[in-house]
């Protein structure tokens, strides 16, 4: 004999196979629908199927319990009358048949047929089956007709001993409203599923048009035409805020295309000019006879080549910094010994330079990154200064964040100017010759290393020096914040 448990393995195993057959896989997976509307459209329909099915059987199944109940209170009224006939000796053997009963048959405690009604005339004594008390439903052929009947039984006690009474009551009636019923439920789900599933597929295409629409226009724009925008609808639902924000995308995009097309004119214009001096000093310098002019020739050019390599190494820190992530800078970097060091390693220049760090700071970065915004700043305040430059490192312990102030006491600067001067290229003095004023990279280079720090870098708007306050955030310990002795 086979072990039950290893054929159910094995039944299980095959089950497993057939569901994962390659073929079935790929035919339920054409069969699924890919759009949104078709899988919006019937989830909505299978859920109103269900309701419904749900509910019309519920409705079936009332209907015919109280039915079957109306029809077996007659049969069980019709009993207690033969019963009654029966107990009183008024038994006659032809029973008449109320309206609704099939047939009516008396039989005693030996199997005999007492009385019955005239269809049941000549026939055996019938025996229901199904529950003790009668109360089953099944097709009776003894009357030559096929149909389902609710048996009803009594036992009555007569003069000449105890008599059962069996009548039966026909269904039709119950199977006919069933049938009725069941056809009206389904016509009616029919159509409300129809109605529901037209309703849903309209209501879904009209509210996935302005997606379809979005999708057409930004598959439609391309790198050239970033000025191009989504249409948006006139509501204020998930839709418009979305094309709200693809908007909002495209104007970004416009305008770092902007920035990056101005920054490679100025880039082109910056490289040029000096490109084409040292051109013509070379040139000049291989034709001119004289030994000394070419040696002025060829250390000219030479300065104006390491002003390019200046500028270059500019152009590839810019585009280092745009392309780094801000999180990135990590090591603690003591910034009182970066200001010191920094400006020790600049030298005597023809501004002198006071420093004021008498705090232990330490912040988290670049040392290289940070040394280069000290640097940028110093070069800028040397630059514009008249008799002397200021450098001071504070701690603001209620924002946790280092202070670092380069103070210049040259001209002032407008205000419609401040932020002028953080962008790339950018000089407010264009009669000053780009030997004295450099590329206008500095300061925008400063910027970019405080904000990659999770700082600032801004122009304080105060009365007295020019002053850059550049603003970074300090580890959290007892080493931020303390005053050196």
């Amino acid at each position: 004999m086979a072990d039950p448990a290893r054929a159910g393995g094995r039944t299980g195993r095959a089950l497993y196979r057939l569901v994962r057959h390659p073929r079935l896989v790929a035919l339920l997976d054409r069969l699924t629908p890919r759009s949104v509307r078709a899988r919006t459209t019937l989830a909505a329909c299978l859920s109103v199927a269900v309701v419904l099915a749900a509910g019309s059987a519920a409705v079936v199944l009332l209907l015919r319990a109280s039915l079957e109940r109306t029809v077996e209170a007659g049969a069980r009224e019709q009993a207690q009358a033969v019963a009654r006939l029966a107990e009183d000796g008024r038994l006659p053997a032809q029973l008449p048949l109320d309206h609704g009963s099939d047939f009516i048959q008396v039989v005693d405690a030996n199997g005999t047929v007492v009385a019955a009604s005239q269809n049941l005339t000549g026939h055996p004594a019938v025996a229901p089956t199904g529950h003790p008390d009668g109360r089953s439903t099944f097709n009776l052929r003894a009357l030559g007709d096929e149909h389902h009947q609710r048996v009803t039984t009594i036992t009555a006690t007569t003069p000449t001993g105890p008599v059962t009474v069996h009548v039966g009551a026909a269904l039709r009636t119950v199977d006919a409203a069933e049938d009725l019923t069941s056809a009206a439920l389904a016509g009616l789900s029919a159509l409300l599923l129809l109605t529901v599933g037209a309703l849903t597929w309209r209501a879904t295409g009209r509210a996935l048009r302005p997606v379809e629409a979005i999708r057409a226009e930004v598959s439609a724009i391309g790198d050239r035409d970033l000025d191009r925008r989504v249409p948006e609808p006139g509501s204020e639902d998930e839709i418009a805020r979305l094309a709200g924000t693809m908007n909002a995308m495209l104007e970004r995009l416009e305008a770092a295309g902007v920035r990056q097309r101005r920054f490679i004119a100025d880039a082109s214009h910056e490289l040029r000019s000096p490109l084409t001096v040292l051109r013509t000093q070379l040139e000049v310098a291989l034709a001119h006879p004289d030994p000394e002019v070419r040696t002025d020739l060829v250390a000219g050019a030479l300065e104006d080549t390491g002003r390019l390599q200046s500028l270059a190494a500019d152009l590839l820190l810019l585009a280092r910094l745009d392309t780094t992530d801000h999180g990135w800078p990590d090591e603690p970097v003591d910034l009182a010994e970066l200001v010191r060091t920094t400006v020790t390693a600049r030298g005597a220049g023809a501004v002198p330079v006071t420093v004021h760090a008498r705090v232990a700071v330490t912040a988290p970065g670049n040392v290289l990154w940070l040394g280069r915004l000290l640097t940028n700043l110093l070069d800028n305040a040397q630059r514009h200064a008249r008799h002397r430059v200021t450098v001071r490192l504070t701690a603001d312990r209620a924002s946790g964040e280092a202070v670092l102030d380069v103070a210049n006491d040259g001209p002032p600067i407008d205000p419609a100017d401040r932020e002028k001067i953080f962008e790339r290229f950018a000089r407010l003095d264009d009669a000053r010759s780009r030997d004295d004023g450099g590329a206008g990279l500095g300061l925008p280079i400063a910027r970019d290393i405080a904000a990659i720090h999770g700082g600032t870098l801004t122009v304080v708007d105060a009365p007295g020096p020019t002053t850059f306050r550049t603003r970074l955030p300090v580890t959290s310990g007892p080493a931020a914040g303390r005053t050196r002795r």
